[in-house]
């Protein structure tokens, strides 16, 4: 795997961003870990692999929700948390009951463990 230059990296990736959505981006670095216009934190070398993608022929639209800020997810989540909890379905099935008719089936006089 070849070492990949910081700097030449984001500024491709500035170049092909601002070529597409007609601003530039917001680059936070901390860590080894990018973040652009405050969405998810990713690696360089996502930035390489978006920098293709906005190069590309992938329509701006489907960019901007890779590259969409989290506060456009939160509310999503958060209304998801204060649903009331859903009951879980009894299926019948116990794996306590499969594996002991398992032992009883192989070995006919065995007792079942405790």
């Amino acid at each position: 795997m070849s070492k990949l230059d910081k700097e030449q990296v984001i500024a491709d990736f500035t170049e092909a961003y601002k070529a597409a959505n007609g601003k530039e981006p917001t680059i936070e670095a901390k860590g080894g870990w990018f973040s652009v216009d405050g969405g998810k934190n990713i690696r360089l070398a996502a930035l390489v692999e978006m920098t293709s993608e906005l190069g590309g022929s992938e329509p701006a639209a489907a960019v901007e929700e890779k590259v969409a800020p989290k506060a456009a997810s939160k509310p999503a989540k958060k209304a998801a948390a204060k649903k009331p909890a859903k009951a879980k379905k009894a299926s019948g099935f116990s794996v306590k009951a499969y594996w002991s008719e398992q032992i009883l089936a192989k070995n006919a006089g065995s007792k079942l463990p405790r």
